[in-house]
């Protein structure tokens, strides 16, 4: 019966301690920690991405290890990941794929020329049909490139440090999308 009582015990605390390992932002339960192709990532931070006072998006950082440098993350070729959790209607895949388009003009300074291909086939990912309540994932994923996924449903691969540094370079540039969102992220 003790035991029986220990035992009891010992999953109320470890599931208390299972919940707490979450963060709530804008009603979306950010996970503590991440596995992405066998690598254990962190959260690193996360935050809200809005435009005129209407939430659009939580965004999350995954790192191996904490860090506020968004130079050192953008340029590292560590296991990383973004995670975007769509918290309005709003978004559509045509405002996707504009927003898209100007983070990519901002995080290279209008240089995207030479990432053309990979940025087009990087919005491709976003022509179906976007909810409130999905998820997209994208990790870079050493030896594989970044890997992108919807719901858990693989959308694809995209190779290249330059491409990867451009796409983190979205949220955490010098113009980042968001810069409320970008400290979130920054864990700041």
């Amino acid at each position: 019966m003790r035991k029986q009582f220990l035992m009891a015990v010992l999953l109320v605390v470890s599931t208390v301690f299972s919940v707490n390992a979450q963060k709530e932002v804008s009603g979306v339960k950010v996970s503590n920690n991440l596995v992405v192709e066998g690598h254990d990532l962190m959260l690193n931070g996360a935050g809200l991405r809005e435009k005129m006072w209407i939430d659009l998006y939580v965004g999350s950082l995954y790192l191996p290890k904490k860090s506020s440098n968004a130079a050192e993350i953008m340029s590292s070729n560590d296991a990383q990941a973004i995670k975007l959790n769509i918290v309005s209607g709003m978004i559509t895949s045509e405002k996707m794929i504009n927003a898209v388009n100007e983070g990519f003009e901002n995080a290279t300074g209008g240089k995207t020329a030479p990432l053309k291909a990979k940025i087009d086939k990087f919005k491709s990912f976003f022509k179906d049909e976007i909810k409130k309540g999905d998820e997209f994932l994208i990790a870079n994923v050493p030896g594989k490139g970044v890997m992108v996924s919807k719901n858990g449903v693989a959308k694809g691969t995209i190779d290249g440090a330059d491409f990867k540094k451009a796409l983190f370079g979205i949220w955490l540039s010098n113009k980042p999308a968001d810069k409320d969102l970008k400290a979130g992220m920054l864990g700041k």
